[in-house]
């Protein structure tokens, strides 16, 4: 892009065009190149302050594009002369006058209202997109031929599998935080063996799947949602439509699939990091053998522990992936609304993954599980 004569500053409600230097018939070739990339997705504020100098045909020029950006969005010229005003007066033969910017200070009611509205937008477009994906789901259950286990076992390496290094290394410290967290307290009442339990159940009941599940949100559950982005913005998903192809069929539920397989397994694998982190770390605090973890371990940590634990990796699964593939949807056509959307479905996700963890410790506490 040429900062010499036009650039662009894009914001997530608007696009900035800000002029410069001589917009002469010199000029203009360059500037016309600039003016043709700028999308109308969005509102657009044009500053002409830092303008030296316009003659007729750079006026024209503005004249053309000023009248085709009102046409398709919300447009705004800001840091005009008198001298320049009244130029594009003269100049503009469809006699639409300027707009003049006033500023405006948007109060609270105003904002909470937007937010009411695209909360209202996201919940209506989810409510779609979890139509689909049921009805998918159950052709699916119709016609299980038509399901692409190729894929959902690509997905289940590289969303599941290729994250075993990081899953365990963090579940590992953490099971060394709450050893050495939880040794500080019981030494002081002499029962050092309750680390054992301390560190066992916690992580298998609440933080081996928990953890397991948000560092998967933000490791596969932000590809999904890019990688769909991407396709959307390329057309792949209007081309497979037009070919008379599902893209949930063949974009959406692989993805649920293989994670909902691949993340109970790992999970599997962060209960075992998890302990043997709190092991490690009770062995250098407290003295406490092998041997004794072991022992101890085999008297506290029952098979239920671990099956309610395990019960929450599908659900987590579905939920990190779903958002993960709804967001990617959402994307529009331009690349920044990859990285904004990427970002919302990690949050969401992170989210949703906590929120439902509370749902499920209250449910196993009100059946004494």
């Amino acid at each position: 892009m040429n900062e010499k004569y036009l650039f662009t500053e894009v914001y997530p409600d608007h696009i900035k065009l800000v002029s410069k230097g001589k917009w002469t018939l010199e000029t203009i070739s360059d500037i016309q190149n600039v003016l043709q990339d700028i999308q109308s997705d969005r509102k657009i504020i044009w500053d002409v302050s830092g303008v030296v100098e316009f003659d007729s045909a750079g006026m024209l020029v503005f004249v053309e594009y000023f009248n085709y950006f009102m046409t398709k969005t919300k447009i705004k010229v800001i840091g005009y002369t008198q001298k320049q005003k009244e130029m594009y007066n003269l100049l503009n033969t469809e006699h639409k006058p300027m707009q003049i910017a006033h500023k405006y200070k948007e109060n609270w009611l105003e904002s909470l209202g937007k937010q009411v509205i695209n909360f209202y937008t996201d919940m209506k477009e989810l409510t779609y997109f979890l139509g689909e994906l049921f009805v998918a789901i159950f052709n699916i259950i119709l016609h299980p031929k038509e399901f692409r286990f190729k894929e959902m076992v690509y997905h289940i390496y590289h969303s599941g599998f290729s994250a075993i290094v990081i899953v365990g290394t963090t579940i590992f410290l953490v099971g060394m935080v709450i050893a050495y967290q939880g040794a500080v307290q019981l030494t002081k009442f002499g029962a050092d063996i309750f680390i054992v339990d301390t560190v066992s159940i916690s992580i298998v009941r609440e933080l081996g799947p928990m953890i397991a599940a948000i560092v998967i949100a933000g490791r596969s559950g932000s590809a999904y949602t890019a990688e769909i982005g991407a396709m959307k913005i390329t057309e792949e998903i209007s081309a497979m439509r037009t070919m008379g192809f599902d893209p949930f069929s063949f974009l959406v539920l692989p993805r649920i699939f293989a994670l909902m397989i691949a993340l109970p397994l790992l999970i599997f694998f962060a209960d075992i990091m998890g302990i043997l982190g709190g092991m490690f770390a009770s062995w250098i605090q407290l003295g406490i053998s092998m041997d004794q973890f072991t022992s101890r371990l085999y008297e506290v940590l029952e098979v239920k522990h671990y099956i309610l634990g395990m019960i929450k990796g599908p659900v987590f699964a579905f939920l990190i992936a779903a958002v993960g593939c709804f967001r990617g949807f959402q994307v529009s056509e331009n690349t920044e609304s990859i990285g904004l959307h990427t970002t919302q479905s990690v949050v969401n996700s992170i989210f949703l993954v906590i929120a439902f963890d509370a749902l499920f410790s209250i449910i196993y506490t009100e059946f004494d599980l």
